[in-house]
């Protein structure tokens, strides 16, 4: 999920579980009639285990495609979320008690092993979820109503433009049971820091403003209805009624949940300002520690420790540098690492022009990047995803709190293709140096070489296609850049620092986020460390470390992913010597969907046994 995705806090809703299929069959004995038919049974079992937790979401649903609930938002209270833990707390009890594991094959062994495992991280995540901030410095509750709405309701009927209301309407109870968790969660000690409400406030009013609210463009919402209404083989009296009832859903039910949400916001504002400290780390809120720990637990699969997380950023930090300095010697630059990077955030030819023709340019940019990894990607993987990639800017009424950069899934029907998404609020925060390695992060080989691909594996259990883990999607993201140098890109000396800046960015992330959340720093310690060490613009330093403090832990996902992938790679390369291939390589890594680090550890030792190949 930052020139890269915004992962939030796993939620128990749909639990972050996938199967294995590695080794392929083509490398094992064929099972036993008997194993063949249990593994039938299973897999209809973990189909059924999916459409049971999906049903207690509307909005998945129809992300997903299906339209059943067409016409309903989720239900996100505190209740919802204990059914949906119950639910799989009901089928991970089903499936010890009806399945036995020595008449499955190894497969279905590894789907039931991480069956559990989702299970599991959904109990930690459930147990810590009142910790959570609703309201975050790289995204809120309120904007993502919009998004989904515009992207995701589709009106191919006049039964679909009346659910579409319906769920304008039903956007008052959502609102309301947002406000009244935040004045919850306040009253218990769990308040966002100050520095979240000035732009949460702006970017939830922004959703009420403009036509029909008041005399200014049409909203974005509205424009969106009128639109899909407009294109609708229907009579025009039809029509009339509809944009009616979508004109008064927005102006009535829409409107006043928005405005429940902005007067909770600025109560538990005034609640903030009161208690300066509120900016810190978690270590502040009660039993912090431990909630710290559970969150890098889920956010890297791994029982890492926060001094040792501490410690790997450290080394990484001084390793990247080292190999910027060669950079630097190669171009001739004679100053230290700081100055070199001022002269990147200062000299004009490394910036955009901050005007539309500039911001045309950065997309334009981005797609060529990407255009010249389809090209090669043949050579490197042996199978790629069929959806469309596309690169948008992000919404400009969303700006303020959405991420650097960041990728949307594709609808499984193709309805929707992969967006890779980038905030061009300022592009005089923007460095050419980076566009390069980001777009292949976000873009291809990165997130949609994973994400797009998973979704469309058909073979593999629905729980597995649309399931995900943090480490292993931006630990993949973070390897696709540095992919990008083996397949010839960042032939200009500066993209290539621009690639090191970004490696060291995430490395950089793993000292702050400890920094902040386990050894006490302060936002001011944690910026100036930022600012000593990295090649980022001011704004995005204090986006990022703004960023972690509202959400901690996740950003340590993306290095200690990465780590693992490349030293599992190395380990391939050793043992294997001639007969590693990396599109191979690749598809063994790709091949099961995103799994926990420990689980693909395993999956690539198994190759690496079974001699390499594919």
């Amino acid at each position: 999920p930052r020139a890269e995705s915004a992962t939030p806090p796993p939620k128990p809703t749909i639990p972050p579980t996938f199967d294995s299929r590695w080794p392929p069959k083509a490398q094992t004995a064929p099972p036993a009639a008997e194993a063949q038919s249990e593994d039938a049974r299973l897999a209809a079992f973990f189909e059924q285990a999916f459409q049971e937790r999906i049903a207690l979401s509307p909005q998945s649903m129809t992300a997903l495609g299906i339209k059943r609930d067409y016409d309903k938002l989720d239900d996100t209270t505190d209740a919802a979320a204990d059914r949906s833990l119950a639910l799989m707390e009901r089928q991970v009890a089903q499936l010890n008690d009806q399945f036995n594991p020595k008449a499955l094959s190894d497969e279905s062994r590894m789907s039931w092993r991480l069956f559990e495992y989702g299970v599991e991280q959904a109990r930690l995540a459930n147990r810590w979820r009142d910790w959570g901030y609703q309201f975050a410095a790289n995204g809120n509750p309120t904007t993502g109503l919009p998004v989904f709405m515009i992207n995701n309701h589709r009106v191919d009927s006049v039964e679909d433009a009346e659910a579409y209301v319906a769920r304008l309407k039903d956007s008052e109870r959502v609102m309301g049971e947002i406000a009244a968790e935040l004045r919850q969660r306040a009253a218990a000690g769990v308040i966002s820091p100050n520095f979240v409400f000035e732009p949460s406030i702006a970017n939830t009013r922004n959703i009420i403003a403009g036509a029909p609210f008041d005399d200014g463009a049409d909203n974005p919402v509205w424009a969106d209805f009128q639109k899909k209404v407009a294109a609708l083989e229907a009579d025009e009296a039809t029509k009339a009624r509809l944009l009616g009832e979508g004109r008064a859903a927005l102006t009535g039910e829409w409107k006043r949940g928005y405005e429940h949400v902005l007067t909770a916001l600025a109560e538990v504002q005034q609640q903030a300002a009161a208690m300066p400290d509120r900016d810190g780390g978690v270590w502040r809120l009660p039993e912090g520690e431990a909630y710290y720990n559970a969150r890098l637990q889920l956010s890297t699969t791994t029982d890492l420790t926060a001094d040792q997380i501490h410690q790997i950023g450290l080394n990484e930090v001084a390793r990247l540098q080292g190999e910027m300095q060669t950079i630097m010697d190669q171009v001739g630059f004679e100053g230290s690492l700081q100055e070199m990077f001022a002269h990147l955030k200062t000299d004009p030819r490394f910036q955009y022009p901050n005007t539309p023709e500039g911001k045309a340019q950065y997309l334009e940019d981005s797609r060529g990047f990407i255009a010249q990894v389809m090209a090669a990607a043949p050579q490197w993987f042996s199978d790629l995803p069929e959806a469309a990639l596309e690169v948008r800017a992000v919404e400009p009424w969303r700006e303020a709190t959405a991420s650097i950069a960041f990728y949307n899934s594709p609808a499984p029907d193709g309805s929707r293709p992969g967006i890779y998404y980038v905030n061009l609020s300022d592009m005089t925060q923007v460095l050419k140096p980076q566009i390069e390695g980001i777009s292949y992060h976000e873009g291809a080989p990165g997130h949609h070489f994973q994400i797009a691909y998973a979704q469309e594996m058909q073979g593999l259990p629905s729980f597995r296609r649309f399931g995900g883990y943090g480490a292993y999607a931006e630990g993949w993201g973070l390897y696709a850049e540095r992919l990008g140098k083996e397949m010839g890109f960042y032939q200009d000396p500066y993209s290539d620092f621009g690639r090191l800046s970004t490696e060291l960015w995430r490395a950089v992330r793993l000292v702050t986020d400890t920094g902040l959340h386990a050894k006490r720093w302060s936002r001011e310690d944690a910026i100036a460390y930022f600012r000593q060490n990295s090649l980022l613009s001011e704004r995005d330093i204090v986006k990022e470390v703004e960023r972690y403090i509202t959400n901690p832990g996740q950003a340590t996902s993306y290095k200690i992913g990465e780590l693992k992938i490349m030293e599992l790679r190395q380990r391939a390369q050793a043992a294997l010597g001639e007969r590693f291939d990396i599109k191979d390589f690749h598809a063994v890594v790709l091949g099961s969907g995103s799994v926990p680090l420990d689980v693909l550890e395993d999956q690539v030792d198994s190759w690496i046994a079974a001699g390499g190949g594919h």
